[in-house]
């Protein structure tokens, strides 16, 4: 409703400022100034009707003649002419007499010159400090309390605490230190002690770091004080230095408390990288915020918690000892996590007693917490549709592929067009389960979802952190199934391999690039991704390798690329009986599960 009445607000100021300046500029041009000489020879021509003389100034209205032949012009018109000579006034008065033209004298007050001149000036100042105040975060009455923190505080009825962060066990550990040293600083204090000043969350998007800074504040009952990174930086120069000043002003008024900035990176960046240099108001604001980490005391009772999902782009000077020393790594969640996370997020939910959160929990590696919560409302979402009393497991599995694949769409194909489609797909799956290094194959299916009009899924068994050369190839090989299919079956090349050509590709270039597991270029690190180094002001990418070099590894990227597609066309032509077996189930029943799979692959 804020937002509302301030737009309002500048929208009446707009329409009053074009009034005012469009009835100035209309009494403007209707008088118009002239000489001395033009003003007598127009009434010695008995043209003017009337006069005024004032103090500096003679004003006439002429009459203009219907004879004229600017018919534009017919009416009256009012015209003036400044008169220096005092003297003249007598000539003046004698040359209205003579002609019969009707006079009085006037105090001459130019006020409509005066208007002209301050009134649009006034309005500018006015419309200015509109927007002083519009830009004010606080809403409060005084303009200059743009310089105060837009800070953010919890609500007490939503206080959070460990107990509502799930699937972080080990950040949750490393945090424990800090709430106790907040809870009781007379521990640490009397060995002499000092706890970190700064503490990092570094971790994916998702996983909870400011969950996290929330859940410490609330289980030390200490205050919390939120602010974004991109808060402290704005328009005008020394706001985000003065907005720092503000925070840390505040944070000593409620202390024992965490002082909370989220995306740090924002403001944090490496210095010397921009183009304005030690004058860019990004670096003013990162040099006050060092001034500010380094000015309150190590035992004042207040701990800065920052997050990032970009690390490697920050300040040194923000990292050294004093500062952000402590670094607490924010992990996606393993499959015993994300368990624990459904349980959290399933809570408020009408969840059927015979789910098996495990499973589902089993069926979603690499989601990160706001993804579990998100498939869940997703979920609750499906179950409401259908006028379900209660969220199962064909809700989640429905919300997953959603999630994964897209929302199913109602496309009316072709015959010519599904059957292709089907090949391309059982060429997925058939490598997938001939290659004994992928995860296995939970679903084929040829209905259209989001931007595919076909997809194959694979569910991992278990979570895996470390993959090896083989389990490499093997991915490539199932990628480039689809393709392999086309061209050795149909003797066709579509472009519903786009995202499978990007993602093979990519994990070849990573192979040779980054991993050091080809021939031709061997134990190399090519990847020059963070080869950045700064001179002066700009920003130079370091080239690790040489042109020669290079021509090596865009070689073996091919070859990979070459034998994983020769090797999954010989595996589709080894079983040729049983790709068509597949494609006919697939075009009859349009989604096959592992269980028809199995089946069909028994007959």
């Amino acid at each position: 409703m804020e937002s509302r009445g301030r737009g309002g607000g500048f929208l009446i100021w707009f329409l009053v400022t074009l009034v005012l300046m469009f009835l100035l500029f209309t009494l403007r041009s209707g008088s118009e100034e002239i000489s001395f000489f033009e003003l007598k020879q127009l009434v010695e021509a008995r043209q003017a009707k009337k006069a005024l003389i004032g103090e500096s100034t003679v004003t006439i209205v002429v009459g203009i003649d219907r004879a004229s032949q600017d018919s534009s012009s017919v009416g009256s018109r009012q015209l003036y002419a400044t008169v220096t000579d005092k003297n003249r006034f007598t000539e003046i008065a004698n040359l209205f007499e003579k002609h019969g033209v009707s006079y009085k004298y006037v105090q001459d007050s130019n006020w409509l010159g005066m208007l002209l001149t301050y009134v649009p000036f006034f309005l500018i100042l006015l419309i200015w400090f509109y927007f002083i105040r519009s830009m004010n975060p606080g809403g409060g009455k005084n303009g200059l309390s743009i310089t105060k923190a837009p800070v953010s505080l919890p609500d007490e009825k939503n206080k959070k605490t460990f107990r509502d962060v799930a699937g972080i066990d080990e950040a949750k550990a490393e945090l424990e230190e800090i709430v106790d040293f907040l809870k009781n600083p007379e521990k640490f204090m009397r060995l002499g002690a000092k706890m970190p000043r700064g503490v990092l969350l570094v971790g994916p998007p998702g996983c909870g770091k400011t969950l996290l800074a929330r859940a410490v504040a609330g289980e030390a009952d200490a205050g919390f004080l939120s602010m974004s990174g991109s808060g402290f930086v704005e328009l005008f120069v020394g706001i985000g230095a003065a907005r720092v000043r503000d925070l840390f002003k505040k944070a000593q008024s409620v202390a024992p408390c965490i002082v909370f900035v989220d995306e740090l990176d924002a403001v944090g960046r490496h210095r010397g990288s921009g183009l304005g240099g030690g004058h860019d108001e990004r670096e003013q604001t990162l040099n006050q915020l060092l001034v500010e980490m380094d000015g309150f005391t190590a035992n004042a009772g207040i701990i800065v918690i920052a997050a990032t999902n970009r690390p490697d782009i920050l300040d040194p000077a923000l990292l050294r000892p004093g500062r952000f020393d402590r670094k607490v790594f924010v992990h996606l969640p393993d499959i015993k996590g994300r368990h624990e996370i459904l349980k959290v997020h399933t809570q408020n939910i009408s969840l059927d007693p015979n789910t098996d959160l495990f499973k589902i929990a089993k069926g979603t590696s690499m989601f990160s917490g706001a993804d579990l919560a998100n498939l869940v409302n997703e979920a609750a979402l499906a179950g409401a549709k259908k006028n379900k009393m209660a969220v199962d497991l064909e809700d989640f599995e429905e919300a997953r592929d959603k999630i994964l694949a897209g929302k199913e769409r109602k496309l009316v194909l072709d015959d010519k067009t599904k059957r292709e489609i089907a090949y391309h797909e059982v060429g997925h799956t058939l490598v997938a389960l001939s290659m004994p290094d992928v995860d296995p194959v939970y679903r084929v299916s040829i209905i259209p979802r989001g931007m595919s009009l076909g997809h194959t899924q694979q569910l991992p068994e278990k979570d895996r952190y470390l993959y090896d050369k083989h389990r490499i190839i093997a991915e490539i090989t199932c990628l480039l199934g689809g393709r392999a299919a086309e061209r050795a079956v149909l003797n066709i090349e579509t472009t519903g391999a786009e995202n499978d050509l990007k993602r093979a590709t990519e994990l070849a270039r990573k192979m040779v690039y980054s991993w050091g597991m080809s021939e031709g270029v061997g134990l190399m690190q090519l990847d020059s991704s963070n080869g950045e180094f700064f001179l002066g002001q700009s920003l130079l990418q370091h080239k690790s390798h040489s042109e020669a070099t290079a021509a090596v590894a865009d070689k073996e990227m091919q070859k990979i690329l070459t034998d994983c597609f020769d090797a999954a066309v010989k595996i589709l032509n080894e079983k040729r009986d049983v790709l068509e077996k597949l494609v006919r189930a697939l075009l009859e029943k349009e989604t096959l599960s592992r269980d028809d799979i199995d089946a069909i692959l028994q007959t």
